[in-house]
């Protein structure tokens, strides 16, 4: 009998299929029962990060950041391209709400320390997020298929099912607004996944999806 080797990119996404299924039972057994900052500073990463920590440093022998592209080379100038894209989200907030609203208003939280927790938490939320989904999973179905989009369009896809837990044990997110939040998740993702390429610095993706974030506890 011919034993099947299982390749490396299976093996990546076996971790990833782990990841789903964990936060998907933390999800379902604790909804939003906990509070957000646990969620970001501690579930979340520990979720996320420790299998695929796990991953690079066991299967692939790497050492961890530079293998999911968090690159200290030219960080200033990804920082900056980062904030000039993520920009683009929090002006489109304050249009939506202006058409909604027939004038500019600013939720009081955007003028109390309370913001500066959603900028925290936000940035937090993003970091774990974007190392699962651009440095690692992005990276590697780009190396496997050498086409940007293919590997584009099936990261966004794992991207979506990873929201899939979030989404639909969140009570504040219903009707209209659940569907308008599934479709950005999905936007979000093909846009995040272009500006990585940019760069090849996954600190783009974790600002703008942090200011993706930002606009959502602004608006929503």
């Amino acid at each position: 009998m011919v034993k099947k080797t299982v390749s490396t990119t299976q093996k990546m996404l076996n971790t990833w299929a782990i990841v789903l299924i964990l936060w998907a039972i933390y999800r379902a057994y604790f909804k939003i029962d906990l509070p957000v900052w646990f969620d970001e500073f501690f579930a979340k990463p520990a979720i996320f990060l420790i299998p695929i920590f796990y991953f690079v440093t066991k299967i692939e022998r790497q050492k961890f950041l530079p293998a999911v592209d968090f690159k200290r080379k030219n960080l200033g100038q990804s920082i900056l391209f980062g904030l000039a894209a993520g920009s683009f989200f929090l002006v489109t907030g304050f249009i939506v709400n202006y058409m909604k609203n027939g004038e500019i208003t600013f939720p009081n939280s955007i003028v109390s320390s309370k913001f500066i927790y959603i900028i925290i938490i936000s940035l937090a939320s993003s970091f774990s997020e974007e190392i699962l989904s651009r440095g690692f999973i992005l990276k590697r179905l780009h190396a496997e298929s050498k086409s940007i989009v293919q590997s584009v369009f099936f990261a966004s896809f794992l991207f979506f099912f990873l929201h899939i837990p979030i989404l639909f044990t969140d009570s504040s997110l219903f009707g209209a607004t659940l569907v308008q939040v599934m479709i950005t998740d999905i936007l979000l993702s093909f846009a995040v996944s272009l500006l990585y390429f940019q760069q090849k610095n996954v600190v783009v993706p974790i600002i703008v999806h942090a200011f993706y974030n930002i606009s959502l506890y602004l608006f929503i």
